[in-house]
């Protein structure tokens, strides 16, 4: 957005996987600022609103992990759910008190997931598929984007939404599968893959996921919603056997290769089997697809990663080393904040 000569503000709360390492490049420019808050904090939003007075607001706010949502949901129910609405609210004072001009240029984007379509029996998801969530995280931002919708058909919010596939790429913190995968691969461990690795995804390069939100910001129409996806849809076990081939390529074992470290693990409770995403709609109308093959993106994604271990030490040292999540045993503690 920067590169587009926007000027941008940046929020986050800074949870266990918001590094604001990740931003540092950007403290010498003028047109970006940062603030340290969360979208839960009403007075902080309508103050934000005021004081900045922006044309667009994109929502990537979230707890993410559904691993994570399986062990502590409650923080997932506060962020997804709770937090849209303070959002939202927030949202609404504040056009209210712009006037109609500002509502009628004003664009507010929620950024979602493919994961609330549920499990896809065949074929692809579309923008008029049903919700049928089945992991509270996918439930929470189903929630949340019914939300929005309920703002943009009641109060004329100017909002839209965006269902995205599988994000990987640059900055992913490491409890995901692919930079699980790559730092488990360098450090020499096994790699553990759910159940029998069956279960199919569609797999979206970060950067392209941000030119489709840009996209959309640009020339997407307030009530509409627009599947995001790769276009890369593959089995994990031969995610991960790609993955392994460009690791040997790179980064190659003393002794074997990396796929020979694969280790079969118990399948995650409720693990959806097939997720596919129809972007159709989104090309035909703003002129997105993706620009990546699923090649290019891995062999990318691993050099970055081995160009920059210590992120990873960094990420790593937020309390995350690897450890199996998502197995359903309360842990008596919300690690939301």
């Amino acid at each position: 957005m920067l590169d587009a000569g926007w000027h941008v503000l940046s929020l986050d709360k800074l949870t266990y996987a918001g590094l604001r390492e990740n931003l540092s490049p950007l403290d010498e420019c003028d047109r970006h600022c940062f603030v340290h808050g969360s979208i839960n904090d009403a007075a902080l939003m309508g103050r934000l609103l005021k004081q900045h007075r922006p044309l667009a607001i994109v929502n990537l706010a979230a707890e993410s992990h559904v691993d994570r949502s399986i062990d502590t949901p409650e923080s997932f129910v506060e962020t997804n759910v709770m937090g849209v609405f303070t959002l939202l609210e927030a949202v609404r004072a504040y056009l209210a008190e712009s006037g109609e001009l500002a509502s009628s240029t004003f664009r507010f984007l929620q950024v979602s997931t493919d994961e609330v379509f549920g499990s896809v029996e065949s074929g692809a998801f579309t923008e008029e598929s049903a919700f049928r969530p089945n992991s509270p995280y996918a439930a929470s931002k189903a929630s949340g984007d019914c939300l929005v919708r309920a703002y943009h058909r009641t109060y004329g919010l100017p909002a839209m939404i965006s269902y995205c596939s599988n994000n990987y790429g640059p900055f992913q913190f490491p409890e995901k599968l692919i930079p699980l995968m790559i730092s488990k691969a360098l450090a020499g461990k096994p790699l553990p893959i759910y159940g029998d690795g069956r279960h199919r995804r569609d797999w979206l390069h970060v950067a392209d996921h941000c030119t489709a939100l840009e996209a959309i910001i640009d020339a997407g129409t307030a009530g509409e919603v627009y599947n995001i996806g790769g276009g890369c849809c593959v089995e994990n076990l031969e995610l991960v056997r790609r993955l392994c081939a460009t690791l040997d390529r790179l980064a190659p074992r003393t002794s074997g290769e990396h796929f020979d470290a694969i280790s079969h693990v118990e399948d995650r409770p409720g693990h959806d089997r097939h997720y596919e995403i129809d972007h159709s709609k989104i090309t035909a109308l703003l002129g997105w697809r993706p620009s990546r093959t699923l090649e290019e993106g891995l062999e990318e994604t691993v050099r970055w990663y081995l160009d920059n271990g210590p992120w990873i030490e960094i990420a790593h040292s937020r309390g995350y080393e690897g450890q199996r999540l998502g197995l359903g045993v309360l842990s008596g503690a919300n690690d939301g904040d």
